[in-house]
């Protein structure tokens, strides 16, 4: 190995530790200043990564706080059961919430059986805020996701409505929380908010954490529409006059079938992605999500309502 790149992999450890060291930190934080947090679990790489962190915070089977999963309905199979693994292994409680359930009580109503549910689950996540009590939730959002994210502080209050107003974020200087809030009222935390996808994925890799399947390459059909590859399943069929094809894909961020899309790929290891994502020029969110593509969607606007 050559002496320059032997100073870059002790470059990208030392800024990886500091970055787990300010994520250990606000975990811990976030156990010390609130009575009833839980910490968001979705089995994608970004809630992974916060899961190993928490490990480290707090010790194997130890972490003081239970998983939550809104699930759409839509989720893709490989990565529900990881999920369901992940958590078995150590020892969490889980606590899946559902979208379903919003439909059967009459709070979620969709305009038709097949539309993307991932917009409803702030219903579904402030009904189970109001079921629990939590205080706090802990969130695996990334700044550098989507615009409305960069926006958003580390301690994130929302009101009494879980509304998020952007114009009354709380000052976080020298690394110094604001924790107070009123009955009702509750915060969304987000300790990886600093970290990028390459920092995500280097990370992985230096940790060996196991991901769901669809996370590396493998065969897929898929449809071309609006510049992105679409997975063929029964919630997202072809259009008349698309042609099916079967390409070697990954998944770079995964959610709601009915709106999450593969990208190109041969990656079959956390390396071979970190190489990848070093000449990726396009976002996460803006390759892989339909939901992002129109601005009555926006992220913003869903963030206002409840939203992660």
């Amino acid at each position: 190995m050559h002496s320059n790149d032997s100073n870059d992999l002790q470059l990208s450890s030392a800024h990886l530790d500091a970055l787990e060291e300010e994520t250990i930190f606000i975990l811990r934080e976030v156990a010390a200043a609130f009575e009833r947090p839980a910490l968001l679990f979705s089995g994608g790489k970004d809630s992974l990564v916060l899961l190993k962190c928490a490990e480290k915070a707090f010790g194997a089977g130890r972490i003081p706080y239970p998983l939550l999963m809104i699930d759409t309905g839509h989720n893709f199979q490989e990565v529900i059961d990881f999920r369901d693994r992940r958590a078995l292994e150590l020892g969490a409680e889980l606590i899946v919430r559902t979208v379903e359930d919003s439909i059967a009580r009459g709070t979620v109503r969709l305009s038709t059986p097949t539309e993307s549910r991932n917009a409803h689950q702030s219903v579904t996540l402030l009904e189970a805020i109001d079921e629990f009590r939590f205080d706090t939730l802990i969130g695996g959002a990334r700044r550098d996701e989507e615009k409305a994210r960069a926006k958003e502080r580390v301690f994130s209050h929302r009101d009494s409505f879980g509304q998020w107003n952007p114009k009354d974020q709380r000052p976080e200087l020298w690394t110094l929380f604001n924790t107070r809030i009123a009955p009702g009222e509750h915060f969304r935390v987000f300790p990886i908010s600093n970290w990028t996808e390459l920092d995500i994925w280097q990370y992985i890799d230096r940790e060996s954490i196991a991901l769901p399947s669809i996370y590396y390459s493998h065969k897929r059909e898929v449809v071309e529409r609006r510049e992105m590859l679409v997975p063929v399943t029964p919630l997202t069929p072809p259009r008349s006059g698309e042609q099916v094809v079967t390409r070697d894909v990954r998944f770079r961020t995964v959610g709601d079938i009915t709106c999450t899309c593969p990208v190109a790929s041969m990656a079959s290891t956390a390396a071979e992605v970190v190489i990848e994502t070093l000449n990726a020029d396009v976002s996460e969110r803006g390759s892989t999500r339909m939901d992002d593509q129109t601005s009555d969607a926006s992220m913003e606007k869903r963030k206002k309502d409840g939203y992660f």
